[in-house]
């Protein structure tokens, strides 16, 4: 199953304070149907019906089925630049 650093969590968690406003919103990652081993990340209130729910530390990461498999051995990081944007980031689990 995909995991998040504790960084990851930390930001995740800011964004979805922000942007949904609610406890169980969180970051959604879903393939794009025109190409499987692309990624759309969007901000939601909630998960949908079959997404798999990774969290770490009150931070809701939402995988849809065919991301949650293609994420299964991976970490997901992220950092904040000097601008404030934020850049998310997958490897291989450590």
């Amino acid at each position: 199953m995909l995991t998040m650093t504790d960084h990851a969590a930390s930001i995740v968690k800011d964004l979805t304070d922000r942007v949904t406003g609610t406890d169980t919103g969180g970051l959604r990652i879903a393939t794009l149907d025109s190409d499987p081993t692309n990624y759309e990340v969007t901000m939601t209130p909630t998960p949908r019906g079959d997404d798999l729910v990774v969290e770490n530390g009150g931070a809701h990461v939402f995988l849809e089925p065919v991301a949650a498999t293609a994420l299964a051995d991976k970490q997901l990081d992220a950092s904040v630049d000097d601008n404030g944007a934020v850049r998310f980031s997958i490897a291989a689990q450590v």
